[in-house]
This record gives C-alpha cells, sequence and structure tokens, in this order.
C-alpha cells in the first residue's frame, strides 16, 4: 500500500513495530513544515497567520471527526496524548462523583486506562475473561458512574464488544469511555452507532504526529465540568484543552488522515473514503497477521491468540529464550518488534508472563517482510 510515501522505509528495516507508533509518510512530514514555514501563530489574532492557525485547528477537529464517524468537529478535542487525556477526563468525571459511586475499569486496559480511574479511590477493575472483557463480566450496578473499556487491547489484539458494554453502562446510567488507541488504526470507526460517551485515539498510532485526541458525544461534553483557566470560557471541547495546541502536529494531524482516504478512489466524501480505505487496511493485515500465525505454528514459541475478532497484532512467548533475547536478535537482523508488557501490565501478567514479544503491522508491511521474520525467528530460536 504504496510503501514510496513513507521515507522510513528506505532503511531496508521491517518495520513490525506499529502498535507503538507507525511510520509517517512524507505528506504528514511535509505538511508540519508547511504550517512552520508560513503559518505558525498563536491563536485569535487579527492577523493572516493566525487566521490560519484558527483555520487549521477546526479542520484538524473535522478530520478527526471524519475518521471517527462523530458529529462534527466540534466533539473533538486534543492534547499531548492519551494518557494526559485520560487522566483529565478521569478528574473532571470524578467531580461528580459522590460517596459509594464506583468506576468500572478493566484488566485487559491498557495502564493509561486503569491508572487515571484508580486515582479518584473508587475503581474497581474486572479480571481478565477469555483475553477479554465483556458486558456480562462487569456486573454493573447503579451506583457505577464510570465504564472504562478497551477497545483492542494492544498486548493481545482482542477487540471487546464495545457497543454492548456501553449499553450495559447506559442502562444503569454510567459513562462509557472507550480507549481505541489500538482500534482505530486498523478498522473502520463510527463512534455514534457504539454510542460512547468519549473515546480517546492516537494520531502516532494511524500516521500521523505525536497527537492525542478525544471524541465526546456532544451531551456528554455539555455535562463536563473540566478543570480549566478561567478564560477559557465553558465551552466544548475548547474548554477542556490546556494551553497552546500542538499546531504543527494538527497540521500533520489532518495529512495523517487524508493520507488514509486516498487509499480509497476519488470522488466521494472524505468520511465515506476513510471507510472504504480502512476497510482494505484491515483486510490487507489480517492477511499478513494470518500468515505469520501460521509459520509461528512451526516454532518454538507459545502464541497468545484471542477469539475473532481481533487486530493483525501477534504476541508470543519464546520457548527457550526470553522475549527481550529475542527482540534484540531480531532487532540486528533488520526486523523491529516490540518486547515486554506493553503498558498493559495487568493484562499480560494476567496471561501468566512478565513479558511478551509482540509483532504488528501497519498497511506498509509485506508478505516478504513476514517470510523474513519468520526465517530470522527460526534461527534465533
Amino acid at each position: 500500500m504504496r510503501r514510496e510515501d513513507f521515507p522510513a522505509l528506505a532503511s531496508g528495516a521491517a518495520y513490525f513495530d506499529g502498535p507503538g507508533g507507525t511510520q509517517v509518510p512524507s505528506a504528514v512530514i511535509d505538511a508540519m513544515a508547511r504550517y512552520l514555514r508560513g503559518a505558525n501563530a498563536n491563536t485569535h489574532g487579527a492577523f493572516a497567520t493566525s487566521e490560519a492557525t484558527d483555520a487549521m485547528i477546526l479542520a484538524a477537529r473535522q478530520a478527526v471527526s471524519d475518521l471517527l464517524g462523530a458529529e462534527g468537529g466540534h466533539c473533538v478535542a486534543f492534547g499531548a496524548n492519551m494518557t494526559t487525556l485520560c487522566y483529565m477526563l478521569a478528574f473532571a468525571l470524578g467531580r461528580g462523583l459522590a460517596p459509594g459511586d464506583e468506576v468500572v475499569a478493566c484488566e485487559v486496559n491498557h495502564e493509561a486506562n486503569i491508572a487515571p480511574w484508580e486515582a479518584l479511590g473508587c475503581c474497581r477493575v474486572v479480571p481478565l475473561h477469555d483475553m477479554t472483557v465483556h458486558a456480562d463480566d462487569l456486573h454493573l450496578t447503579p451506583k457505577t458512574r464510570v465504564v472504562a473499556v478497551t477497545w483492542a487491547s494492544n498486548a493481545t489484539g482482542a477487540v471487546a464488544d464495545v457497543a454492548a458494554i456501553c449499553r450495559a453502562a447506559h442502562d444503569v446510567g454510567a459513562v462509557a469511555v472507550v480507549d481505541a488507541v489500538h482500534y482505530v488504526p486498523h478498522f473502520p470507526v463510527h463512534v455514534q452507532a457504539i454510542g460512547c460517551d468519549f473515546l480517546l485515539t492516537s494520531a502516532y498510532k494511524w500516521f500521523g504526529p505525536h497527537v492525542g485526541a478525544v471524541y465526546g458525544k456532544p451531551a456528554a461534553w455539555e455535562a463536563l465540568d473540566p478543570y480549566r483557566l478561567q478564560p477559557q470560557g465553558d465551552v466544548a471541547p475548547e474548554k477542556f484543552e490546556t494551553g497552546t495546541l500542538n499546531h504543527e502536529g494538527l497540521a500533520g494531524v489532518i495529512a495523517a488522515v487524508d493520507w488514509i482516504a486516498s487509499l480509497s478512489p476519488a470522488g466521494a466524501p472524505r468520511r465515506v473514503r476513510l471507510r472504504g480505505a480502512m476497510q482494505a487496511i484491515a483486510a490487507h493485515e489480517e492477511a499478513l497477521a494470518d500468515q505469520l500465525r501460521s509459520g509461528l505454528a512451526d516454532l518454538a514459541v507459545r502464541t497468545f491468540t484471542p477469539p475473532a475478532p481481533h487486530t493483525p497484532t501477534v504476541s508470543f512467548l519464546p520457548n527457550r529464550r526470553t522475549p527481550a533475547e529475542v527482540a534484540a536478535a531480531l532487532g540486528r537482523r533488520g526486523c523491529h518488534v516490540w518486547d515486554g508488557d506493553f503498558f498493559a501490565t495487568r493484562c499480560v501478567r494476567a496471561l501468566g508472563t512478565e513479558s511478551l514479544v509482540r509483532v504488528g503491522f501497519a498497511p506498509y508491511n509485506t508478505a516478504e517482510e513476514v517470510d523474513r521474520l519468520l526465517e530470522a525467528l527460526a534461527e534465533i530460536l
């Protein structure tokens, strides 16, 4: 899928580290440089570069809205990263909690979707079941005020039925918060269809710069009372954004969304093209993941494959080498993979280990690279 668009691929390395952050197309790099060269200014000024920045921020909100299937750009706020945004969201929602109220998180979650809720002092963590979490596992009550769930595990690729979980949360009057950082890069998303109140994502997982974004349902934004500076006012999404945003990063966000859309034929609205592009990405990546899983069956490893559906993320435990040893040996052979718990610490421990080797796919990966990885693994193991 247009490997020539990614300058990093010229190194010859096989980048299987996508779950930690994808490579970036030239269009994104150029957009960020172009903003810094010709439009760099702070917001709400009565001069051209400031006005251009104001327009660019609105365009970035709309781009992410199109990617997520949101009601509009007014539903999208930006921040440093998903972790920071989740802490801000937790503290804001925590202002409305009363004694006896609870927040429910899940052991499958990335730590960034557990620790912020535990900081409120009333978080119950649901144990891992079948590598994921189901609505029936949550045991929600009328005292449940927030349900924090991860759509797709960045450790195993397990995908939860978040629509069912959101319905269960709303049935008891709770707010549904979805961490979609590992899901958005791989599948079409329609936040209105799943019914979440808030959803978090990170642009650097889908070919963009290091920018975090949070979608909020209009009614959820209206009800939210975040900590903010007095001059910010009380209008969403700006009321959730602290200080000056990463403007050059937002220019890159627009370019990243447009690059994804460019994988579909021109002519249709961007939101329609994004859906078609993400469907093509999903099919391409899953074929590579199936190829890898098949090859791993002949090697001395224990794989962790959740029930379908799952993302194109393949994690395994070597039988006679440590994950760190295997990842380092692969790195020396030009195959970039991750080892560790990937900040899904409790999820990985629930699988009976402290560390895994993780291989993740992106649209620029190829079947030839998978063969190369399997050959390297056969030598190492």
